[in-house]
């Protein structure tokens, strides 16, 4: 058990399904067969869940690692009490939500930072949650950087084939236009590649796409392409990257679902996304739900391991017992594999 990495996994809003997917992701063999994992949140949150849903688990509120057994069916939680359960509403925004999330990722940052746990994992957390709370960030990503200190950072997803990182993420489309700067592309195409490398892969080409309609067409629909992102690929190639671009998104991801690319550099938010959640998110539209929602989100550039699931609070179903744990099983799997190369 001791050469198993020990996973801090945070609860996430406690209004959403993060909770239940914990529990249910910590309800199967093969986690514990490769890790040693712990919750970080609430306790009466967890015990909650699993009294309203009739899961099979007992909750084991510790103080702080060093105490846990890790023992399936035993469900360690460093406990932070800090959810009053009579205010708690499921699928409802509230300040107190928003605090015990931030609390447990901050706490799982310096637990990780403290190196008492070898990499982090994420629930999912509402962002106006957070802000009503009075902590102003843009999500996840934003708090690892600035309680780590970091500055070179991006969001790299990954599901199978698909791997994407992005130039910008949480701005307005008319903000990430301008964020296609040369020495950001390079940036994360670095991080792409050395990311590629943390999770044992070994197709390392990378696809880098073009901002605008086909590329630009030669500046018939915008510069960018050919001013920014033509330099930043040709300096990748200079660098010794294997690198294409720029690339039409509209066929790029159509060839990196096959695997044809390693991974790829998306220049916004929904340019990567779109087609990544087409990959990994399946809806059945008879019983108007999700039957499997897959996809890890992985913050690359910082000095700690943090590894997510790919989806938000799901408020409309939380409590309901439907959520599906299959993308925090994969964000554990990930997290185990990265802390397994960073050794």
């Amino acid at each position: 058990m001791f050469d198993k990495p020990i996973i801090g996994i945070t609860m996430g809003d406690p209004a959403s399904i993060g909770p239940e997917i914990a529990i249910k992701a910590l309800l199967l063999d093969k986690i514990y067969d490769i890790c040693r994992p712990i919750l970080v949140g609430d306790a009466g949150v967890f015990n909650d869940i699993i009294s309203k849903l009739s899961l099979q688990a007992t909750i084991n509120p510790v103080q702080q690692v060093a105490d846990a057994r890790f023992v399936q069916g035993t469900v360690d939680v460093l406990d932070l009490k800090n959810v009053e359960l009579s205010d708690l509403r499921f699928g409802e925004i509230s300040a107190m939500a928003g605090a015990a999330s931030f609390e447990a990722v901050k706490k799982v940052i310096d637990l990780a930072l403290a190196g008492e746990v070898d990499a982090t994992v994420t629930g999912p957390i509402n962002k106006k949650s957070i802000n009503e709370a009075g902590h102003h960030f843009a999500g996840h990503t934003e708090i690892y950087a600035q309680y780590t200190g970091t500055k070179k950072y991006a969001m790299l997803l990954v599901e199978n084939n698909m791997k994407v990182i992005h130039v910008s993420t949480h701005v307005s489309l008319r903000q990430a236009c301008d964020l296609v700067k040369k020495d950001r592309i390079l940036e994360v195409t670095e991080l792409l590649h050395n990311g590629l490398i943390s999770l044992g892969e070994t197709n390392l080409k990378i696809g880098i796409a073009g901002l605008n309609p086909h590329a630009g067409d030669s500046g018939l629909f915008g510069t960018e392409d050919d001013q920014e992102i033509l330099p930043a690929v040709e300096e990748a190639k200079r660098r010794g990257f294997d690198v294409e671009g720029p690339v039409p998104a509209d066929t790029m991801f159509s060839k990196a679902a096959t695997g044809y690319f390693g991974g790829v550099v998306a220049m916004y938010h929904d340019q990567g996304h779109i087609p990544f959640k087409l990959t990994g998110f399946k809806w059945n539209a008879d019983k108007q739900q999700m039957d499997s929602v897959k996809g890890v989100n992985i913050t690359m550039g910082l000095p700690i391991i943090r590894t997510s699931v790919d989806h938000g609070t799901a408020f409309e179903i939380a409590g309901k017992g439907v959520a599906s744990p299959d993308a925090m099983v994969l964000a554990i799997e990930s997290a185990v594999q990265l802390s397994k190369n960073k050794k």
